[in-house]
């Protein structure tokens, strides 16, 4: 027996040779791992060495894939947490100056409300002496009208001469 079937395929593959030609091992590691390395898949195993050689390093691959896909996931699920936690902040914020906003847009409103009843009071105050004038004047014409009506009525009661 050689020293590589002896051995077994995880010291082959820790050995650098793997039966899998452009599997991404050979690629030199990105700055990026979220980045999907392409993978080939070997040949069909001609013999049983071949074959256990060949279904242990598809293990490895699969459990590499399964281990990247977690970590993706993973950092998914953490963006997922940075963004909720932005959002609440952000949130917070808003209805904090949303709420200064509105206390400033009411104290402006009662501010405006002052003013509009001041200005209602002297106009109410203007009509009550327009209105007192109007009862003094109307007063007045009665007393014009009772004086014209008796000259009227002296001048028709005394005889023509």
């Amino acid at each position: 027996m050689s020293r590589k079937e002896h051995e077994g395929p995880e010291l082959e593959v820790a050995a650098g040779d793997s039966p899998f030609v452009g599997l991404g091992r050979d690629e030199p590691q990105s700055e990026d791992p979220d980045r999907p390395r392409t993978e080939v898949l070997p040949a069909a195993p001609q013999s049983s060495t071949e074959a256990s050689r060949y279904f242990a390093a598809l293990d490895a691959s699969i459990r590499g894939l399964q281990q990247r896909t977690q970590q993706l996931i993973d950092k998914v699920n953490d963006s997922r947490k940075e963004d909720h936690a932005v959002m609440s902040s952000f949130r917070e914020s808003l209805l904090l100056k949303v709420s200064g906003l509105a206390e400033q847009v009411e104290e402006r409103l009662f501010h405006l409300y002052g003013l509009h009843n001041e200005q209602i009071q002297e106009r109410l105050q203007e009509l009550a002496e327009v209105m007192e004038r109007v009862q003094q004047a109307e007063a007045e014409l009665r007393q014009v009208c009772r004086t014209v009506e008796a000259a009227y009525h002296d001048l028709c009661l005394q005889p023509e001469t």
